[in-house]
């Protein structure tokens, strides 16, 4: 392997091995595999926001839905406490995860209204996207667990920061979605936000 570029490398493993194995506990030795893996299921999370306003544009549903998002927070603390993780911290986290999304999908909407609606068949909410966002919030809690170590780090925002950049340019992230990529990871510190980039 090509070890002229530590960072390229250090992705390259980090995406092949997302979810494989854990890593071991992140501290600041400026090692942050654990954030490049949040990253990476935080932002295909997100993906999923097109199918979801796709489905709720071609059913006539509002992009809030308040018992939904209140059922999955709930579950989503009782998930992070049997896997050590602060549900406050977990809690705040996903909050980001919904408000991110649906910044995508009022976007979808606005862009729906005024140009043309999406074409096709809305995938199947109950039995296709649903599912992956379930599979998804188990992935995301264990990712927390990963990171949790990291949080109290003064360098905290600045990390998050610099992988979150470097992820964007290694992925070509769509810049449509950069915003709400940035939303999602503002708990992942406990001062909040992500940081200064430039």
């Amino acid at each position: 392997m090509n070890r002229s570029s530590r960072f390229g490398a250090s992705c390259a493993l980090a995406l092949a091995a997302c979810l494989a194995f854990a890593p071991a506990p992140a501290v600041a030795d400026g090692d942050d595999t654990a954030l490049t893996n949040l990253i990476a299921l935080a932002s295909q999370r997100l993906a999923l926001a097109e199918p979801v306003a796709r489905w709720k544009w071609a059913n006539h549903q509002a992009i809030t839905d308040t018992p939904r998002e209140n059922a999955l927070l709930a579950d989503v603390e009782k998930r992070a406490a049997a896997a050590n993780v602060d549900p406050a911290f977990a809690r705040a986290f996903f909050q980001d995860q919904i408000d991110a999304s649906k910044d995508v999908q009022n976007a979808l909407f606005a862009t729906w209204r005024s140009t043309q609606p999406p074409q096709g068949p809305a995938p199947d909410l109950a039995t296709s996207t649903r599912p992956q966002l379930d599979r998804l919030t188990q992935s995301l809690v264990t990712g927390l667990a990963r990171v949790q170590p990291l949080r109290t780090a003064d360098d905290c925002p600045s990390r998050v920061a610099q992988a979150l950049a470097n992820w964007k340019s290694l992925t070509r992230y769509d810049s449509a979605h950069s915003n709400a990529l940035t939303r999602a990871l503002g708990h992942v510190c406990e001062t909040g936000g992500v940081g200064a980039t430039g």
